[in-house]
């Protein structure tokens, strides 16, 4: 069947992410690659799940419901006006609607300019619509925009510009001012910005997520894609959705019917719980995310990590690794589940382009979003190899 393969096939690996989940799973190690939280989703959103079975809610469906309240959450959160009828396409996960919406737009040969480091499935579904994938690299530590480097990426092949704030995997919120810089891009290029707002709601420090579509010019020229994963704790339940103008909504829609025909029916009932959620909830995910924040960054300055940006938002921490150690991400990674038991993802799968750059093998990405009982065995491995001294490569 080898031969049988298509070329887009052949190009595609497996997900470096889900490799190391696999492996931390085999080896009865502790996962802090995967960003996926291991302890329970809220109560009252289960139950609505289940009511949801129970009430044989079990076949194709499309909840209206999710929309509305998506469309008022939009305007008091925005202010921007989205007719829940038409602007609205409920997808399976944020990434079947940012899938979608890349093939709603992209023709071959188009150019889609991405910000590097970026989560890896974004090249993939550029390259799947025979888009060609350009990437604008972030500045190190503070992984700053540079206004003239975006300027100059953009061509009159450029089509699209994927915005993904809170940023996986740096932790990074695009302020307004970077915010305006990147509009006034789409705005003089005619350009479409698709986001990536999955963290929109976990954010630290009073740092407020914005979404470039409010502000002026843009919200015609703006794909928003988010879902119920990341701030309830779903991300098995695969509710997602991508708000935009009414034609490149319907085109989204289309194609998530042509593709998987219809979002989980039991956890589209349960999502109008998850989204009629009081503003407490919120907030107080927020304060625990941030205490898991703060516990990691301790212990990786502990031993000798260099942490220059402290994440604003998203579940991750981008940590460089000590000064003196001679290890690549990759080897540090490896030393770091052989010797402690404790998976990470090495940094270089973010990056994309000049891979001279040396600061690319320098980092590694660590998943917070783990319970209590979770970090304090993360700390334990990390102390156990401390004070035995077992694998000086690894530590300070």
């Amino acid at each position: 069947m080898e031969g049988k393969l298509s070329s887009v096939a052949k190009n595609f690996t497996p997900s470096s992410i889900q490799e190391l989940s696999q492996l931390a799973q085999k080896c009865n190690a502790i996962n802090l690659a995967e960003g996926f939280p291991d302890f329970p989703a809220p109560p009252c959103i289960k139950e609505a799940a289940v009511s949801a079975i129970n009430n044989d809610f079990n076949q194709y469906r499309r909840v209206q419901g999710i929309c509305d309240q998506l469309a008022l959450k939009m305007k008091k959160t925005h202010g921007l006006n989205v007719n829940p009828l038409t602007d609205i396409a409920i997808c399976c996960g944020q990434s079947e609607a940012f899938a979608a919406a890349i093939f709603s737009i992209i023709n071959q040969g188009d150019e889609v300019l991405l910000f590097d480091p970026c989560y890896e499935t974004y090249e993939g579904c550029i390259t799947l619509a025979g888009g060609i994938p350009v990437y604008v690299a972030l500045e190190p530590p503070q992984w700053t925009l540079d206004p003239e480097k975006l300027m100059r990426s953009f061509t009159s092949r450029t089509k699209a510009i994927v915005l993904n704030s809170p940023h996986n995997p740096t932790g990074k919120v695009f302020s307004r001012d970077e915010l305006e810089i990147i509009a006034e891009g789409c705005r003089r290029w005619d350009c479409v910005a698709i986001t990536d707002e999955v963290y929109e709601y976990i954010t630290y420090d009073n740092q407020k997520h914005e979404t470039i579509a409010k502000l002026p010019g843009m919200q015609e020229r703006t794909i928003i894609t988010s879902s119920l994963s990341k701030t309830f704790s779903v991300t098995g339940w695969r509710i997602g959705w991508a708000i935009a103008p009414a034609s490149a909504a319907s085109a989204i829609q289309n194609i998530h019917i042509r593709i998987t025909d219809s979002a989980p029916a039991p956890f589209q009932e349960a999502a109008l719980t998850a989204l009629r959620s009081p503003i407490e909830y919120f907030e107080t995910l927020r304060g625990e995310y941030e205490l898991k924040r703060d516990f990691c960054m301790k212990l990786l300055g502990s031993i000798g990590f260099r942490i220059q940006f402290k994440p604003q938002g998203s579940l991750f921490l981008f940590a460089e690794l000590p000064k003196d150690c001679l290890l690549s991400d990759v080897e540090y990674v490896e030393e770091l589940i052989k010797q402690a038991g404790v998976v990470v993802v090495p940094g270089r799968g973010f990056f994309h382009g000049n891979e001279s750059c040396n600061y690319q093998k320098r980092y590694i990405r660590v998943a917070f979003c783990k319970s209590g009982a979770t970090l304090n065995a993360a700390a334990q491995k990390f102390g156990e190899l401390i004070n035995a001294k077992a694998c000086p490569k690894i530590l300070y």
